[in-house]
C-alpha cells in the first residue's frame, strides 16, 4: 500500500501533461519538512490528487467526506491507501479532528479545504474548523490557489484531466498564538485572514465572497497574521 501514493501521483502527473495545460508556480515555497497545513480553494474531485501531483516534495494527507469511503469497497481502500481519512460533515467529527492533529504532531502535511465542500468556481464562505486545527497544532499554513478544475465532474475525470489548470503556491505564514478559548468573532476574523491569502493567489473571478476584501494588507485583520 505504500506504493499507492507515489504511483498514483506519477500517473496523475503523466495524465495532466498529456491531456491538460497544467502549470505549477511557487513550488519553492513548500517547506521540505515539519508540520504543515495546506489550505486551498475547492473546485472539484480532482483537487486532492492535483495537489499530490503538484507538490511532490511532501506526502500530503487530507480529509474527505465519509460517503466517498462507503460508496464502494475498492474506492474506500484506495482513498485510505492514498492518505485520506473519512470526515462526517454532519456536525463535529471528533475522530477526524484527532486524526488531523496526530498527523501534524508527527510532522505531516495536511490538506484542508476550508470551504468544506466544492464551490465549482467562485469561493464560498469558509468554515471555522481549519482555524481550530491550526491553533491547536501550532502548524504553519501554506496557501494554494487552484483554477481550471471546476469542470471536473465524476471521479473518473481524474483519469482524463483537461483544460487550463493552474496551481499557485503562496508564502507560508502562521497565526498568532491565542491564550484561552477564542471568541466566535476572533475565529471568524482568523478564518477570513486565511481565505484572503488563498484569494490573493486567484484571478478576480474565482475570489467569490472574498473578492471585495483582497488587497487590504494594511487592515488590522491582515496585521493579526504573522509573516
Amino acid at each position: 500500500m505504500e506504493l499507492i501514493y507515489p504511483a498514483s501521483n506519477t500517473l496523475q502527473r503523466l495524465l495532466l501533461r498529456l491531456f491538460a495545460d497544467w502549470q505549477v508556480t511557487g513550488r519553492e515555497n513548500v517547506p521540505p519538512m515539519g508540520p504543515l497545513v495546506i489550505v486551498c480553494n475547492h473546485l472539484s474531485n480532482l483537487d486532492a490528487s492535483l495537489l499530490g501531483a503538484s507538490l511532490p516534495s511532501r506526502r500530503i494527507r487530507f480529509l474527505a467526506k465519509s460517503g466517498l469511503f462507503t460508496a464502494s469497497a475498492v474506492g474506500g481502500w484506495f482513498l485510505r491507501s492514498y492518505g485520506a481519512f473519512p470526515l462526517n460533515r454532519e456536525g463535529v467529527d471528533v475522530r477526524a479532528y484527532r486524526w488531523a492533529l496526530n498527523e501534524l504532531a508527527t510532522d505531516g502535511a495536511l490538506v484542508l479545504f476550508p470551504e468544506g465542500t466544492r464551490s465549482r468556481g467562485a469561493m464560498a464562505r469558509a468554515k471555522q474548523g481549519v482555524v481550530n486545527i491550526v491553533l491547536k497544532s501550532g502548524a504553519p499554513i501554506l496557501p494554494v490557489g487552484i483554477t481550471g478544475t471546476e469542470q471536473t465532474g465524476h471521479w473518473i475525470d481524474v483519469l482524463h484531466p483537461t483544460g487550463t489548470i493552474r496551481v499557485n503556491v503562496g508564502q507560508v505564514f502562521s497565526l498568532p498564538g491565542i491564550e484561552g478559548k477564542p471568541s466566535k468573532e476572533l475565529l471568524e476574523s482568523l478564518t477570513t485572514s486565511i481565505m484572503l491569502r488563498i484569494a490573493e493567489l486567484l484571478p478576480e473571478s474565482y475570489r467569490g465572497v472574498y473578492s471585495d476584501l483582497t488587497g487590504r494588507t494594511g487592515t488590522p485583520l491582515a496585521e493579526s497574521v504573522e509573516q
